[in-house]
């Protein structure tokens, strides 16, 4: 019998490897993320700072301190304000309201920032696919996997809760570099002017 040299071998393992990595990152991007099991809503409610995020074209006039703010109407739904220092020094504040889709796991929800005499319009697709058990860190995508967020509770994450979150990312098919930090700073938000959009 004639015997395959050693690197030849080598070679076809390598090969036979990089086919199968390169099928499963195509499986995991043809299909849609997974979110998470359950959400519970009064404890996500509350203030999240943005640590990174894929860039999207509304919130271009952002430049640093960039969270959002959920709490609950009376109606059921979530309120929703988004708020960030432009370069100018102005806080640009974006208010809209959330509705959660999926009751099951109160992970998938649809979150509007147009409204027209009181009717939200242009819903868009608000999908938490990763979170820290102790609600420390989300990450929020959607089917397509076009937009992302990383938030958390304090402005900064530890290098342990980054490597976790890059890990979940990848899972859920996404490039972790994709994700651009924000910056994040303790100045005070009284000392800026404020406009709504």
């Amino acid at each position: 019998m004639k015997r395959i040299p050693f690197f030849g071998t080598a070679a076809i393992i390598m090969l036979v490897l990089s086919v199968t990595m390169k099928a499963q990152e195509k499986s995991s991007k043809d299909s849609q993320p997974v979110t998470v099991s359950h959400v519970d809503l009064n404890r996500y409610i509350g203030t999240w700072y943005e640590i990174a995020k894929i860039p999207n074209f509304f919130q271009k006039k952002c430049f640093r301190n960039t969270t959002a703010t959920y709490l609950f109407n009376s109606d059921g739904t979530i309120e929703v304000v988004n708020r960030c220092i432009e370069k100018d020094g102005k806080e640009d504040v974006a208010e809209g309201i959330a509705k959660v889709v999926d009751t099951s796991t109160n992970a998938k929800l649809k979150v509007s920032f147009v409204s027209i005499f009181g009717i939200h319009l242009f819903w868009g697709d608000y999908w938490i696919i990763g979170l820290d058990k102790d609600y420390r860190y989300a990450i929020v995508g959607d089917p397509s996997r076009k937009y992302g967020w990383i938030l958390s509770r304090a402005p900064v994450l530890s290098a342990e809760e980054r490597a976790e979150v890059n890990e979940i990312l990848v899972r859920q098919g996404y490039n972790p570099s994709d994700f651009v930090p924000t910056q994040q700073s303790q100045q005070d938000s009284s000392a800026t002017q404020s406009k709504v959009r």
